[in-house]
């Protein structure tokens, strides 16, 4: 992480001043949530928006042999992590004197079922209902609250599922109308979307990011 923020800010340099700090903070606790948004209003002074992209997974499985602690770890992170996050928000954007804009990393498995982790979309569903509801207690507050919903994305977080070789890749190309899995910069791309002025009339979305999955429900 703090490598990542090292490449941000030297490749800001030559863009005209990018500036990124690492913060290492325990998502699944109030504490850790509180403890990002503090360092931000430190180092910057006020909090114009925020991606709540915190998640974990698992390699496909029924749901029925999953074990509980399984069960609690994901939703620990997916859905709590990010419950705590929009808990703590909301204040420092409001404090910066013009809202802003939250988006939460859902993905495919909040929209459709699929690709053998009932687990995850378990809790990608769960965090539909805080998106929405967040639309109501947020907006009189200049604040939107949108989703993106990406469908299997080549990332370091994948890599074991892609280990798997021939059968999970033939999978993506089979149920991905587009056939293949996405690049993090198509999912950051629309995120960035919903975080902007562009979207100055979206809250309350879930964006598919999916390469029409969710418009085709093919996972035969």
């Amino acid at each position: 992480m703090a490598a990542l923020a090292a490449e941000v800010r030297a490749g800001g340099t030559r863009a005209g001043g990018a500036r990124a700090v690492a913060v290492v903070a325990d998502l699944t606790t109030a504490a850790g949530a509180d403890r990002v948004v503090e360092v931000v209003l430190e180092e910057y002074g006020r909090l114009d928006a925020a991606f709540d992209n915190a998640g974990n997974g698992l390699p496909p499985a029924p749901l029925g042999e999953r074990a509980e602690d399984a069960w609690d770890a994901v939703h620990a992170l997916n859905l709590r992590g990010t419950r705590l996050c929009l808990r703590a928000q909301p204040a420092a954007l409001v404090a910066g004197g013009r809202g802003g804009s939250i988006v939460v990393n859902s993905g495919v498995g909040a929209l459709v079922g699929g690709f053998g982790d009932g687990v995850q979309q378990a809790a990608k569903h769960g965090l539909t209902g805080p998106v929405r509801a967040a639309v109501a207690d947020y907006a009189p507050l200049g604040i939107r609250v949108n989703a993106v919903a990406p469908g299997v994305v080549r990332t370091p977080g994948t890599a074991d599922f892609f280990a798997l070789g021939g059968p999970f890749a033939d999978l993506v190309a089979s149920s991905t109308p587009l056939g293949r899995s996405a690049r993090t910069e198509e999912v950051a791309q629309a995120a960035a979307w919903l975080l902007s002025d562009r979207a100055s009339y979206v809250t309350g979305v879930t964006l598919p990011v999916d390469g029409g999955i969710t418009a085709t429900r093919r996972f035969d």
